[in-house]
């Protein structure tokens, strides 16, 4: 049963006095002076000291027994408060007597955590480092609550107000800037005024200091993500007894709604043109526009990549990994066991986004003959590459103070990958991201990124009448409920299809009529008129 033991001491000094109250002597003789503690005199005034709690634990291992000390409190009730606190989650088998703080636990926690994938080790460790430790480091984990999250992410929510202020104060100084540069540049007059000049650089100096301020924004999606790997790491603590609850499930963040594909119908197409801005964060073209981009890319080196990409669904990392031993031309099937994962641009191999990604796609016909024609024009490139790399070789042993820079300094490189640079090197998966919007932008095409190809593929599968089902399998997502929820817009013309066919199954006698024109008149004026 609980019985609160609370005491008053200060840290006022002395005369000691043992228990019977004679005076501790020196071996002078003189008295020992030290903190009087409890037996100060002056603990009777209410200003004076402050308040502890003692407590017996449950007993420790081996039944060693244990007990619980706190002072500092202004009250004997801030104190009796605490003390049955810590009785009741002593009683639930938290581990009260732990020194352990927020940062060691979540180092030590993120040690363990080999089962993670690199990339998401990587973004565990950014969240840990940048942002929960500075915020809740300091903290015991026993003290730990839900408050002290709430206030870090209130804290995140007050920078983005200011990073948005940045955002848009670097906005108008690069609009200053190009005005200055526009007004220098097209001036008439020679020799040019030198105001003109001190003008632009003036607003490049502005530029500069407006964009060395801070501007990123932490969305919901990017908070969600924080609290989750938060709430990993303290469902381990609640197992430890290092906590009673986790304090990370109470936190309440700004609503994630997760952005589902927008296509670029002519209408969004036309706000575009006149205005730069997306209608959404994931777009998808139409069938016409996917035609329209595939046509003026059949000659590019990367043009079976992007028809695999656009028919088959395949991710960046994807198809930058894919090897030849995983894809079979005779009965045209690819499949997806890796991937190439970039990050701060390091590349390195790694499984599928998750445990159902690895899967097998059948090919198409028209990409099926484009991956042979490929795997021809590889092999072709293999042969003249290691030709040229040896007469090389043989040049500079005849010739070896005559330099050739365009000639190859290494014999091709056999990766084993299906998509490679001419010497057999494999692909950044950046660079194929920089490619496509270069060639996006020269075409003049709405925008999409070169992920958006997946969803285009998705989008059009669902068009074309394949069960969403299927379409979970093409995709690799972990669950049927993500790919209905991201691809419940469909292009525009299943959606007339679907509005039409209500439509059709209602009998009429009576052709559709234009409407007559005229007004409807209330029953009372009818009767007004008629009397």
């Amino acid at each position: 049963m609980f019985e609160d033991k609370t005491y008053k001491r200060c840290a006022c000094k002395g005369p000691l006095t043992d228990k019977e109250g004679k005076p501790v002597l020196k071996d002078d003789g003189t008295p020992k002076i030290g903190y009087l503690e409890k037996r100060c005199p002056k603990l009777k005034r209410r200003d004076h000291g402050s308040w502890y709690y003692s407590i017996e634990l449950p007993p420790g291992p081996g039944g060693k027994r244990e007990t619980a000390k706190k002072g500092g409190f202004r009250t004997q009730k801030d104190a009796a408060t605490a003390c049955k606190e810590i009785w009741e989650l002593a009683q639930g088998g938290v581990q009260v007597k732990s020194n352990e703080t927020v940062a060691e636990f979540l180092r030590r926690w993120f040690a363990k955590r080999v089962d993670l994938k690199r990339s998401t080790r990587k973004g565990y460790e950014d969240h840990i480092e940048r942002v929960f430790i500075p915020a809740l480091g300091h903290l015991k984990m026993r003290d730990l609550r839900t408050r002290h999250i709430q206030d870090m992410f209130k804290a995140i929510w007050a920078d983005n107000k200011t990073h948005q202020q940045n955002r848009e104060a670097a906005d108008e100084a690069l609009a200053a800037e190009r005005a200055a540069h526009t007004a220098w540049r097209t001036c008439t007059i020679r020799p040019r005024p030198p105001e003109l000049r001190q003008n632009w650089n003036a607003a490049k100096a502005a530029l500069r200091t407006a964009r060395s301020k801070p501007r990123h924004i932490t969305g919901p999606g990017t908070q969600l993500k924080m609290n989750n790997t938060l709430s990993a790491a303290l469902e381990d603590a609640l197992a430890e007894k290092l906590i009673s609850e986790n304090w990370a499930k109470s936190v309440v963040l700004p609503k994630y709604v997760r952005p589902k594909p927008v296509v670029w119908t002519d209408e969004r197409v036309a706000r575009w043109r006149a205005t730069g801005q997306k209608p959404g964060k994931v777009m998808v073209w139409t069938p016409e526009q996917t035609g329209t981009f595939l046509d003026a890319v059949a000659e590019h080196r990367l043009y079976p990549m992007f028809h695999l990409m656009v028919f088959r669904g395949l991710r960046r990392g994807e198809v930058a990994g894919l090897p030849w031993s995983e894809t079979n031309l005779t009965i045209g099937t690819v499949h997806i066991s890796e991937q190439l994962v970039a990050a701060s641009y390091d590349v390195w191999e790694d499984t599928p986004k998750s445990e159902s990604g690895a899967r097998t796609v059948s090919l198409d016909s028209q990409t099926h003959e484009l991956l042979k024609l490929w795997r021809q024009r590889q092999q072709a490139e293999c042969e003249e590459w290691n030709r040229a790399y040896e007469l090389w070789q043989q040049h500079r042993k005849t010739q070896p103070d005559e330099p050739n820079r365009k000639a190859p300094k290494e014999p091709w490189k056999d990766t084993g990958l299906v998509f490679t640079w001419q010497n057999g090197r494999a692909y950044h998966p950046e660079y194929l991201s920089q490619a496509f919007d270069r060639l996006i932008k020269k075409l003049n095409l709405p925008p999409v990124r070169l992920h958006d190809l997946r969803h285009c593929a998705a989008t059009l599968s669902l068009a074309a009448g394949i069960h969403m089902k299927k379409i979970q399998a093409l995709l690799g997502h972990s669950s049927y409920s993500l790919t209905a929820d991201t691809y419940t817009s469909v292009l525009p013309q299943f959606e007339k299809a679907e509005a039409e066919a209500p439509v059709a199954l209602v009998p009429r006698a009576r052709k559709q009529q234009e409407p007559s024109g005229e007004a409807e008149v209330p029953s009372d004026e009818l009767g007004e008129t008629a009397a």
